[in-house]
């Protein structure tokens, strides 16, 4: 059956996430999926390369859909555009693949974003895509922070408890935080994520932007490998699957 990769954009507001869930819950697989099926006339799986959680966003998700005869890219693109309404949802590019190609296997890379908007005033434009902080946040001191978790660890205090993941060590090859006016963006990428670990990474370094915790007080938590020492965890509303990285020769 041909396989073709999706590039997709989303706003995870509407959503209890990606995967299909229990019956009445709405969610992006469900909702492309149903579109696909309109389509082709049959069920077909998209199977994406991150499970983002409820109210997550992604600028950058990857999925890929088999389908019973071949279509133009474009054609694929544009229908599941045409038939996701009004959910919002958008194929920005289609392209036929090898059926070697996983969304999720073959990624080598995940990049998620977070935005923090540190200002007083309520959020109108971005209500639901940030996390507001009215507090005044040290940057610097988060991002001195954040070079704590780079490298190999055993991330269980940045571990929600429902993940199944079959280990809790993870490499987080780079995490950085900048300032750029009133808003702070996190960056952080690895090959694969723990259950809402990045979430819980931005909520600890926001304790240390706000002056409750040092930068020795976060290395000591990924230490302990105790959930009990991790800070709040971020809401879902500031963060992005930004991109999915794959071998140069995967296709």
């Amino acid at each position: 059956m041909p396989r073709y990769k999706l590039l997709l954009e989303y706003d995870g507001g509407p959503f209890s996430g990606w995967q299909r869930a229990g019956e009445g819950l709405a969610t992006v697989q469900l909702a492309l999926e149903d579109a696909v099926e309109k389509f082709v006339g049959c069920y077909a799986e998209v199977i994406a390369a991150g499970r983002t959680d409820a109210g997550v966003h992604a600028f950058g998700q990857v999925a890929h859909v088999d389908l019973p005869k071949p279509f133009r890219a474009d054609q694929v693109r544009d229908a599941i555009n045409a038939l996701v309404r009004p959910h919002p949802i958008a194929v920005l590019k289609a392209d036929a693949v090898d059926e070697t190609f996983h969304a999720r296997f073959s990624a080598i890379e995940r990049v998620y974003w977070y935005r923090i908007i540190n200002r007083r005033a309520d959020l109108a434009l971005d209500r639901g895509r940030a996390w507001r902080m009215g507090a005044a946040l040290d940057s610097d001191v988060m991002q001195e922070a954040a070079l704590t978790l780079l490298g190999h660890h055993d991330f269980t205090t940045f571990r929600d408890a429902q993940c199944q993941a079959p280990s809790p060590v993870k490499t987080l090859d780079r995490l950085t935080v900048a300032r750029a006016g009133e808003e702070i963006h996190i960056h952080c990428a690895a090959r694969s994520f723990l259950h809402r670990q990045v979430r819980s990474i931005v909520g600890t370094l926001m304790e240390v932007g706000l002056g409750k915790w040092r930068p020795a007080d976060v290395a000591a938590a990924l230490a302990a490998k105790d959930r009990a020492r991790c800070g709040p965890v971020a809401p879902a509303d500031g963060l992005y699957l930004l991109r999915v990285n794959y071998n140069a020769d995967v296709k």
